[in-house]
Formats: structure tokens, sequence, C-alpha cells
């Protein structure tokens, strides 16, 4: 039986009371792209209906960044790298481990007991990065090696473009679906029949204007995938 997990990495631009002070100047770096995944928490609390299970967090990933693993170069920011390494450990117990660990060991109790578990990590995209605009209104991120992932992308992008043809869906866009994150991460600890993970990537111009067109794609997105899961699990169940 497929299980949906949906989460939400870059939720929000929190920084805890204890380390406010290193951001007193970078005030408007937290409320930008850098600060957090603009939409994707309000697309992440639309979706998550739709889930088993759902897990989101709402810290700043320039505190520590919660996509990447951790001996990655990325994983403090510029912000937060000068720390002491007794305190970036500390970061590390109370900010980073908890959430992946979460996320990790419901994933084993699943597959643990038959279940195959798809992966729904939602993110969004900067519209206009270091001064070249992004090609895409949706990018679907995936290991193209692993079947599972490749053809549920293929659906979903199918299913999306049905509800809403004007869209552009392009998958490994703006990033490759292989590239150091959480999925790529779980991959090394799950097979292609326990776990697939994909990273949904909405262009954040959808949520700067909001309106009609950002409600729209939010439903677009719940009900294209709404559809994928249902067709995946009667494909489980031989229907």
């Amino acid at each position: 039986m497929l299980k949906l997990l949906i989460t939400c990495e870059h939720g929000g631009n929190k920084i805890p009371a204890v380390y406010a002070g290193l951001f007193n100047t970078e005030q408007e770096l937290l409320q930008s792209h850098r600060g957090y995944d603009i939409g994707a928490l309000e697309l992440y609390d639309k979706l998550k209906s739709l889930a088993d299970k759902s897990f989101s967090s709402s810290t700043s990933r320039l505190l520590v960044e919660l996509n990447r693993s951790v001996h990655h170069k990325s994983l403090f920011s510029f912000v937060t790298d000068s720390l002491p390494e007794k305190e970036k450990e500390q970061v590390l117990q109370k900010h980073y481990y908890p959430y992946r660990e979460r996320v990790e060991e419901l994933i084993s109790d699943l597959t643990m007991i038959g279940h195959q578990v798809l992966h729904i990590a939602v993110h969004s995209f900067t519209p206009v990065l270091d001064g070249k605009e992004r090609q895409a209104d949706i990018g679907l991120l995936y290991d193209p090696k692993r079947p599972g992932e490749r053809n549920f992308c293929r659906a979903w992008k199918k299913a999306l473009l049905e509800k809403q043809p004007e869209l552009t869906v392009r998958f490994n866009y703006p990033y490759l679906g292989i590239a150091d994150g959480f999925p790529t991460y779980l991959r090394r600890r799950f097979s292609d029949g326990q776990y697939m993970g994909i990273e949904l990537e909405v262009n954040q111009k959808f949520a700067l204007q909001g309106g009609d067109q950002w409600q729209a794609l939010q439903q677009t997105a719940k009900k294209s995938l709404e559809n994928v899961v249902l067709s995946s699990r009667r494909g489980d169940s031989g229907e």
C-alpha cells in the first residue's frame, strides 16, 4: 500500500530567541527567498490533508539548512557558520536532527511493515536568480535512475497540464533531483520499492502576486496529486 508523506523544510523564517542577536542586521535577508521558501508553507497546508503523515519546519534555513546533509558546506549560513563548534552542535541537536530523524523513522516504520512511501517535499524557488529569469512555473525533482520516481513524475506532470495547460512544468529544474537534499539522503537508506522522493518546486512569482492565479495553482497541485496518488494506489491493489 502506498503511503503519502508530505514535508516542508523551508516553511518559515523564524529565528529562536537565543540566536536572534546574530540576525539583528539581517532582517531584510530573512524576509527574502534566502530566509525561507516564499509560499511553500501555504502550499504545504493546502496539500497536507492528502497525506497519511506530514511534517513542516518554520525555522529559517539561515539558522541551519534542513535540506542539506550534515557535512554539506552550506549546512550553516554565513550568519551561523562562525559559531563555535559546540554551539553549532547544539543547533543541530535541537533544530536539525529531530526533524530529519522523525521523518526517517516514520519511513522506516512504514516500510518495515510492507508499505511504500511517496515523499513529496514542498519547496519554492525565486523567479530570478543572479539576474537570470527561471523558465518554469513548476519543477518536479527526482532521481532518473529510480523508475518509481520517474514514472510518478511523468504522471503528475500530465495531470497538472490537464488541469492547467498553460503551466510550464519541467523535470529536474531549476535544480537536479540528485543534488544534495533530504530525498537524496533518504534514497541511500531505502530502495525504490520502499521509497519515492519527489521535490515539488513552485515559482515564487505566484505567491508574491497572490490572488486568483496563486489560489488556482494551489488547487491544481492538490487535485492533480490526489488523482495520481489514487491511481497509484489502485495499481498497488491490482484494480
